[in-house]
């Protein structure tokens, strides 16, 4: 057995953690982490269970601080078939080149099979395989694997069974307890007489298993985390249970001692059972809401198939997802989903890509295109060449990048992380000025008030509504903007969108097309197969775009006998033994021709932006054909979307001004910044923040980078470059410019959802931790029950976390 002993790197970890009930518990973790030396951020979220830790990190130093507290990290085992180098006797160095890997617990190994214990989310069947290869060896799953979020299910499973079982038992013995409690004022002691001490003991017996056993879950974690000498929510619940039913216990015992002017002082065995029972489910109900809040990256998991069809050595074999290696050639038939990324070998079909980008309408796919892995193969098969896999395929860096996202802490979250560092001290503060005044200057019975009283306070504190006002929010945002299609890096940029007053377009690529299409042709379909064979020889984008419009008209191309580039000018070529010119109004002069009557018409496609070239065919002039980088048929929509919510819509480019000003007309664009060199265009985004203005850019390509990082909201189109990606708070995975009123919509609903989460927390803890202090009590003579507190703090984390399931529910505007 040889376990971890890994040596620091700088780097992010996402670690589960398991234990945390609230925001004190949270708090704890994330200081106690960030106080580590080389730890340049620790943030913890408590509705996915997990911290994000960046800097020189060690797992096992890590694991230890979380453990030190009373928390655990979980970690799963899993066996492999061990193929490859491994010999009798090198059993101990496999253990050794495994246990290297950071993340992993344990590993045992004998000649056939290694079974590796390790922290889910931070080790990968790829890391494990880069690790063994060297020497030889690979690793082939034998049995299903399962990841961080299956983990972390199960985690959340075994706690919601522990509480059911304990919860259903407890209710039963609470209910024939309050039947106790009211037996002489329902008529039941005309059918068995119960004295008073009797009727006492039983509610003993009754709730004693109710105290111990259904309650044992707060006992125990507050016992913990007392003797790591701090306080959480269930030290309240257990301070609070306890406090009643030793002081019901007293009473039983020595009635006298309690006795107030003769009257016997009454227990409250039901008021403790009832606490327990009611909080419990509390526990149950947030548990079963919070797992429904996972549901958005469970279901972009499940998108991938578990097994991949692929040809090895000419025969057509099925492996397990995970042992998929770029070069396979995978085959994928009709009704099939797409196993990993790749390129098209053979074949030809339309894929459903809605699942990961939004887009209703399939996508033809053939020989040389690109396919996704999660997407559905819908009607030929196809043939395609694996080119990433594992965590480098789109889907898996989608889910990855859900999974931070979701993790993230918005600058929102801080005040009530500040609060809550010390809310559980301060109400057992409050408690204690409780009890003590109510004891001195409280009516008879005092102690009776001041213990009521006393525990009312402890009970009705809930520091779990302001541990999770801010990530179940976050959680269920972040994943509803998946389901659009879009992707946020972290919670500083969805609260920041909604603060969005100005939106700032790239033309090439963003608002367009991004590559020239024919758009005007004056001639025939025989003079445009003339000039298409003539361009087949010039790798222009001008040249490929005249070629696609005639292959799209099923033209067969005459045979070209020679070709001549005329640099900036065009092209002469001789097709079919005519000489074909295309080019400038220079070309046609110098070759003699007249283009008079052409004049007009050239300069009107020239004003709408386009660049438009004259055809000559054996000496006379046939047409005018024009190319331009035409607008995104969403485009228009997407600026009407924008306008719609109140937004100012800039269009920034290096075009000239002519063909900016054409595109922003045709998009409803009235702003425009033309021949902006691309290192200038973050000094305009600068230009535009000094105004006051808050700035979201949208660009796609490596010159937009810039300006994307110096914008307060860059946005990225996943159909750009890496860098842009990289650069950008968020990525539209499909490319439609209409995702940017999208995320700004989703960012408004998010941040409202958290508000309103944050003041039902601190107006619920503002408004009844005083009325169960009994401050009305002088006035109006009101008093809280413990019970009924109880069911108020079981209620406020319930509320929290289906008021942000609510965003489940978003439905983007539509113009």
């Amino acid at each position: 057995m040889s376990t971890l002993l890994d040596s620091t790197s700088t780097n992010t970890v996402m670690l589960p953690v398991s234990g945390m009930k609230c925001a004190s518990c949270s708090g704890r973790v994330e200081r106690c982490l960030n106080d580590l030396p080389g730890i340049s951020k620790a943030s913890v979220n408590l509705a996915m269970a997990q911290v994000s830790v960046t800097g020189a990190v060690a797992v096992p130093d890590l694991m230890r601080a979380v453990e030190r507290l009373g928390f655990r990290v979980p970690v799963t085992t899993e066996t492999f078939r061990l193929e490859g180098m491994i010999s009798e006797g090198d059993e101990r160095r496999v253990e050794q080149i495994l246990a290297a890997v950071v993340g992993v617990r344990a590993v045992t190994c004998d000649q056939a099979s290694v079974t590796i214990t390790y922290i889910p989310g931070t080790v990968t069947l790829e890391k494990l395989q880069q690790a063994i290869q060297p020497a030889g060896g690979r690793l082939v799953r034998i049995e299903d694997h399962r990841e961080q979020v299956d983990v972390l299910e199960e985690e959340r499973e075994r706690e919601y069974r522990a509480i059911r079982n304990r919860l259903w038992p407890g209710a039963i013995l609470v209910a024939a307890t309050v039947v106790l409690v009211h037996w002489e004022m329902w008529g039941l002691g005309r059918i068995l007489e119960l004295s008073r001490t009797t009727n006492q003991w039983l509610q003993l017996l009754l709730i004693f298993p109710v105290q111990f056993w259904s309650g044992g879950l707060f006992h125990a974690d507050a016992l913990a985390t007392a003797r790591h000498g701090a306080t959480n929510m269930h030290s309240l619940v257990s301070l609070g249970t306890f406090s009643a039913f030793i002081y019901s216990v007293c009473v039983l015992l020595v009635p006298d001692f309690f006795a107030v002017r003769g009257v016997v002082a009454e227990v409250y065995f039901e008021t403790s059972g009832s606490i327990i029972v009611l909080i419990l489910l509390g526990r149950f109900l947030e548990i079963r809401a919070r797992g429904r809040t996972s549901m958005a990256i469970r279901s972009l998991m499940e998108l991938a198939p578990k097994i991949a069809r692929v040809a090895r050595e000419g025969v057509e074999i099925d492996i397990p997802l995970g042992e998929v290696v770029v070069g396979d050639r995978v085959i994928v038939r009709p009704g099939e989903k797409i196993p990993v990324d790749g390129v098209v070998l053979q074949g030809s079909s339309a894929v459903d890509e809605s699942m990961l980008t939004g887009e209703s309408m399939p996508v033809l796919r053939g020989v040389g295109a690109t396919v996704t892995g999660g997407t559905l193969n819908t009607t030929g098969s196809l043939t395609f060449e694996a080119t990433r896999v594992g965590r480098e395929t789109a889907l898996a860096r989608i889910v990855d990048m859900v999974g931070r996202a979701q993790g993230a802490k918005p600058p929102i979250a801080r005040l009530a992380d500040r609060i809550a560092a010390i809310f559980v001290p301060a109400v057992l503060g409050i408690a204690a000025l409780t009890f003590c005044a109510w004891w001195f200057w409280g009516p008879e019975p005092a102690l009776t008030y001041a213990l009521l009283n006393f525990v009312s306070v402890l009970i009705i504190a809930c520091p779990c509504a302001l541990g999770l006002a801010t990530p179940t929010s976050i959680m269920v945002g972040t994943g509803r903007g998946a389901e659009h299609g879009i992707l946020v890096k972290g919670g500083d940029a969805l609260e920041t969108a909604h603060k969005v007053d100005v939106v700032v377009f790239d033309k090439t690529g963003t608002l367009t097309c991004g590559k020239p299409v024919v758009t005007d042709w004056t001639g025939d379909d025989g003079q445009l197969a003339m000039v298409a064979a003539a361009e087949t020889g010039s790798e222009h984008p001008i040249a490929q775009a005249i070629v696609t419009l005639a292959r799209g008209r099923k033209l067969a191309l005459p045979r070209v006998d020679s070709f001549e580039a005329v640099a900036g000018f065009g092209v002469r070529a001789t097709v079919d033994g005519k000489e074909v010119l295309v080019g400038t109004r220079g070309l046609m002069r110098r070759e003699g021709m007249d283009c008079s009557a052409e004049e007009a018409a050239l300069e009107r496609l020239e004003q709408a932006g386009k660049t438009a070239m004259l055809v000559a065919v054996a000496g006379r002039m046939v047409g005018i054909i024009a190319v331009a980088d035409v607008l995104k048929r969403e485009s228009p929509a997407a600026v009407a979307r924008l306008k719609a919510l109140g937004l100012e819509v800039i269009m920034l480019t290096g075009d000239n001004a002519r063909t900016a000003r054409a595109i922003a007309d045709e998009a409803g664009i009235e702003r425009v910044v033309a021949e902006v060199l691309p290192e200038h265009k973050s000094g305009e985004i600068e230009r535009l923040q000094g105004q006051g203005k808050t700035v979201a850019m949208v660009g796609d390509g490596i010159n937009d980078a810039p300006a994307l990082a110096r914008a307060d909201v860059g946005i990225a189109l996943g159909t750009g470059t890496d860098v842009a990606m990289e650069s950008a708070a968020m990525t539209l995975i499909s490319g439609d410019p209409r995702g940017v009123a999208v995320a700004i919509e989703l960012s408004r609903a998010t941040m409202t959802n958290i508000r309103q989460n944050l003041f039902w927390a601190f107006a619920y803890n503002i408004i009844l931790i005083p009325l169960a202090a009994g401050v009305w009590f002088p006035w109006f003579g009101i008093l809280l029950s413990p019970v009924f507190a109880a069911m108020a703090m079981a209620l406020s984390s319930v509320t929290v976390v289906t008021n942000a399931l609510r965003l489940r529910r978003f439905k983007p505007l539509l113009v």
